[in-house]
This record gives C-alpha cells, structure tokens and sequence, in this order.
C-alpha cells in the first residue's frame, strides 16, 4: 500500500484516525459519532488503552481498598469476578464520554480523562441503577423520613439499603453486607461498643417494615431490584442461617494470608515508586520502614473485622515491633531489594 493510500485510509471523510492526534485538534468527537463499524472499534479500542489505567488508578484501587479488598486492589488482573464486572462498567462508561464529549483540543489525554472520571461513572451509574429498576439518586422520601424518626442513623441505615439494592454486588451468602453496616453505624452514632452485627440485623429488618408501610413503593424499589441480583452459592441458607458465629479458624487464616499477600504486594509497588536508581541503603531503608509502617498499620486490622472483640490478633503491632528491631528491618529491606531490583518484578 502507498503512503498515500494509507493517509486517505487514516483520514477519510472524517479527518484523521489517531485518537491522540484527533483529541489534540478538537475532533474526537465528531470523528467518532461520524465512522461506524470497524473504523468505530478501532477509535473505541484505542479510548480503552488510554483509559483502562486511569480509571484503575484513580477509581478502582480506591475503591477496592476502602472495600478492604487488599488483593483486588494490587492490579486488574487481580480482581475478582464482582469487582473486575465493576472495573469494566467505570471503563466503559468513561470511553463513552469521551468519545461524545471531547469536542476542545485537549494536550493531555490522560490527564483530561482524569477530570472526567466523576462526571462520566456516577451518570453511568445512576443509568444502571435505573435499568434495574432501583432509584437513580437514592433519596429518602419524605414519608419514610418522617415515619423514622430523627435520629440520624436510622435514616441513614435505609439510604444504605437502597444504595445496597441498586448495585449487582452481593454481600456473600448473606443478603445484606453487615458488618459493613456495623462500622457505618459507628461512624454515625459514635457508638463503637454498639456496633454490633447481630444489632445492625434487627435494625434492618425494623427498617425494612417502616418500608413496607407502601407495599407499591417497597416493591418497586427494594425487593424487585433485589431480586436482579446474582445468586451467590449458599445465599439460600439466609443471612440468619448462619448466626453471629466467627469464621472458622481454617477459613479466617486463608483469607489473612491472601490479604496480607495483597497488602505486601501494595507495599512493593509504593515502594518502587518512590526510590530511584543508585539510592543507598539508608534511602531505601527509611522508605522500606516507612511504607510499611503505613500499609500494614492502617489496613491491617481490616482482615479480622469480622471475629468478636478480643477474637483477632494483633498484628499490626507484631509489624510494629519488627520495624522497631534494626535486624529485622535489615533483613526486610534485603527481601525488598531483592523483589524491586531491575530483573526480579514480575
């Protein structure tokens, strides 16, 4: 092919084919509402590539760690099947927007994408919430705000279940994700001693009767939007079914070790990122001691929120008293040096 047969392929009717090239003139846009078939995947393929890292640096990892799913937080290809589905909603949603709403010239793609993210996921967001049948913006009516009463949480336990019912996450086997609920309820009320899971339960199913109170409504935006999601195995043993009992002990330290392997694996990479080439030892260590300190003493207690008080260990202050011992940070940083050296990252 000459090359120019290959500038009329690239440019066409509609200007050129380069997404770079068309976003730094002001016509992604129109290029993309213009071609169709082939071209329009090919234009989609290339938004994917420049947005797919934005979106899991700024988006997912965010969210995946505040989840306390440490792993999932490590890389794409570490997310699990419920989360990669989410990943690929916020992905999708962000390459429609700018493929409609890049109409400026824009220098730096990936740092207007960044502007974009909010804007493009919570109005894809509320569109999902609205296919399932569950309200776009979650808002009390006023009814339901007066028949709870003043107090603030219980106001806010019933936000929280129609959030819960407009999203395809699922709380494992259990139907609502209370323990989550539990930690909101100590952010709201300051009741840390109170909350309880085995409370949290009857105050959703107290909750859910006040609701019940319009049976049309009730049903339009709480049972029948959960009814759309998945079924997970074990689910029909019922969130009670499985009482207020602690995880086995083999269970509980399958899942630590998995997350204490995510969270090393977060360590690692904040590691690399802050050293560069020829940093002695001294540099190293102090950045060694440092993110871990961070990592492992703020999202370590996470892995056994749900055992009974007194019922986990304390293993943030075992990684305290490592970091305290010189010896033992020598043989850290060695291991570090060893995983982050040029050659040895996977």
């Amino acid at each position: 092919m000459s090359d120019q047969s290959l500038d009329d392929r690239r440019s066409g009717p509609c200007g050129p084919a380069d997404l770079r090239e068309l976003a730094s003139t002001g016509g992604l846009a129109r290029r993309a509402a213009c071609v169709l078939g082939e071209e329009r995947m090919s234009l989609v393929r290339e938004a994917y590539e420049v947005v797919w890292p934005v979106v899991f640096q700024r988006i997912t990892r965010r969210v995946e760690a505040g989840r306390g799913h440490h792993t999932c937080a490590i890389s794409v290809r570490h997310l699990a099947d419920g989360c990669l589905d989410g990943f690929h909603d916020d992905v999708e949603a962000v390459v429609e927007h700018v493929l409609t709403h890049a109409t400026m010239p824009i220098r730096d793609l990936e740092a207007w994408v960044a502007s974009r993210l909010t804007v493009a996921t919570v109005d894809a967001h509320r569109r999902r919430r609205g296919q399932r049948g569950a309200l776009q913006r979650p808002r009390l009516p006023k009814w339901l705000a007066q028949a709870l009463g003043n107090d603030p949480w219980p106001r806010e336990l019933a936000t929280q279940i129609l959030v819960w019912a407009g999203v395809t996450a699922t709380a494992g086997t259990a139907v609502w994700p209370v323990d989550r609920w539990a930690q909101r309820r100590a952010e709201v009320t300051g009741d840390t001693v109170g909350a309880d899971p085995a409370l949290v339960r009857r105050e959703i199913e107290t909750v859910l009767r006040v609701m019940q109170g319009r049976p049309a409504w009730y049903a339009k935006y709480v049972e029948e939007p959960m009814g759309r999601k998945p079924i997970v195995a074990g689910m029909l043993l019922g969130d009670e079914g499985l009482g207020n009992r602690p995880v086995p002990a083999s269970v509980r330290d399958d899942r630590r070790e998995r997350a204490y392997t995510g969270l090393a694996a977060i360590a690692v990479d904040q590691i690399a990122a802050r050293l560069h080439r020829g940093d002695d030892v001294a540099v190293i260590t102090a950045v060694t001691v440092e993110v871990l300190g961070l990592v492992f003493g703020s999202d370590i207690g996470a892995v056994d929120l749900d055992q009974p008080p007194h019922g986990s260990t304390a293993e943030g202050e075992a990684v305290a008293g490592l970091l305290a011992d010189p010896a033992a940070v020598e043989r850290i940083v060695a291991a570090v040096r060893a995983i982050i050296e040029p050659g040895n990252r996977l």
